[in-house]
């Protein structure tokens, strides 16, 4: 790790780690240029001896679209904390992370997403769904919403969830060539939220709010809508140009993949753009190599490829999206090496940088972006505090 603790947003990329070894987030600053990586805030020489610095663990973790504040879910049975909670925190000018506003209870919180215009804040909870509006100073206000759930032969237990974008990705460092959409285009005007259901093996969609966030059923439905997945679903990510949505099933070692219906695709199979989902021809894709346990999965800012991350095989498979159909092909090579228990993956906006914390490896992995390709080089891994989990990158 190279030695300083400078920033300078213009030629460094920024890097939160959440330490559930230590309760705490660690910041770390990189070379835009050569990835080069700078220990800023709680270095991991400094930490050691210490436990529950934010109360409790961090866990799942966003950044908004602005990068001016970070979202962390923190688990507050192991240290003397009353519950869990949700944080808030400002991204200071130099790399370094403060507390903002007043952490929010909430019930088993599992997993966090954001809108892409950085308006609502989703938590999935087991066997419940929370939506937040992200206010000034990342303050949250709790919104409510009216749905009608379709029965179930079991109890939901959503374990990830992804919305739809109202905001298309926007002239980057890569240009909008390498984009199958752009800020150009015009942006959705509705917006859904998709859920998955580990125990039931199926997506929930919602309709969401774009004014207040609340969740509701789809269009001309009396209930949210169910879509099949393969065997035990674990994450999902929906494409940054409102197509297509992926869903790793940790079983069967194998990925789904969905057209959604939007104005974005053309009529057949959609004859309404209600945001449901129809399974692309060839789905569900299996992971190759020694890929196992797939778990987290991104789509890249831009559209164009999935990487999936095999929990108990320690890797990330990479897969090429066809723009027309939705289907997958994977990359060469198809399966690279994480850290030991692989739990999150980040992209950094410029689609250059991607970041998988290990858990148990007391390490964050690091990799080059070919934007054209979309292959992986891995960099030297970077050390962390113990038990790394969430990881978010701008």
């Amino acid at each position: 790790m190279a030695c300083g603790s400078k920033y300078n947003s213009s030629s460094n990329g920024l890097l939160l780690v959440g330490s559930q070894g230590s309760g705490l987030i660690q910041t770390f600053s990189f070379s835009l240029n050569n990835g080069h990586i700078s220990a800023i805030a709680n270095p991991t020489s400094d930490t050691a001896n210490q436990s529950c610095v934010l109360k409790g663990q961090p866990a799942s973790m966003v950044i908004d679209p602005a990068g001016a504040f970070a979202y962390a879910i923190i688990l507050g049975s192991a240290c003397t904390a009353p519950g869990d909670t949700i944080a808030a925190f400002k991204i200071n000018s130099d790399g370094t992370t403060t507390p903002a506003g007043t952490p929010v209870a909430v019930p088993t919180p599992i997993a966090l997403a954001m809108d892409s215009a950085g308006k609502f804040l989703f938590v999935a909870e087991g066997s419940g769904l929370e939506v937040y509006a992200i206010g000034s100073g990342a303050s949250l206000a709790k919104v409510s919403g009216t749905f009608t759930a379709q029965p179930t032969a079991l109890a939901p237990n959503f374990v990830a969830l992804a919305a739809t974008p109202t905001v298309f990705p926007g002239i980057g460092v890569n240009g909008v060539q390498n984009a199958a959409c752009s800020a150009g285009s015009n942006p959705p005007t509705s917006e859904f939220l998709y859920a998955v259901d580990s125990k039931n093996y199926a997506v929930w969609e919602f309709s969401v709010d774009t004014n207040t966030g609340a969740l509701g059923n789809p269009p001309g439905l009396t209930a949210v809508a169910l879509f099949g997945t393969d065997q035990v679903p674990a994450g999902i990510a929906v494409d940054p140009c409102d197509r297509f949505v992926y869903v790793s099933d940790s079983l069967t070692n194998k990925v789904s993949a969905y057209l959604i219906c939007t104005k974005v695709i053309s009529p057949t199979p959609c004859p309404n753009a209600d945001g449901s989902l129809h399974e692309v021809e060839n789905s569900p894709y299996s992971l190759t190599g020694n890929a196992n346990g797939p778990g987290p999965i991104a789509v890249d800012p831009y559209g164009n490829n999935v990487y999936v991350v095999g929990t108990l095989s320690n890797t990330v498979s990479g897969f090429k999206i066809s723009p027309a159909t939705g289907g997958l092909t994977a990359m060469t090579p198809a399966v690279v090496a994480t850290g030991l228990e692989p739990r999150s993956i980040a992209i950094r906006g410029d689609d250059n940088w991607m970041f998988i914390a290990n858990h148990n490896g007391a390490t964050v992995s690091q990799y080059s972006i070919v934007p054209a390709t979309g292959a992986l080089t891995a960099e030297a891994p970077i050390q962390t505090d113990n038990y790394p989990w969430g990881v978010a990158v701008k």
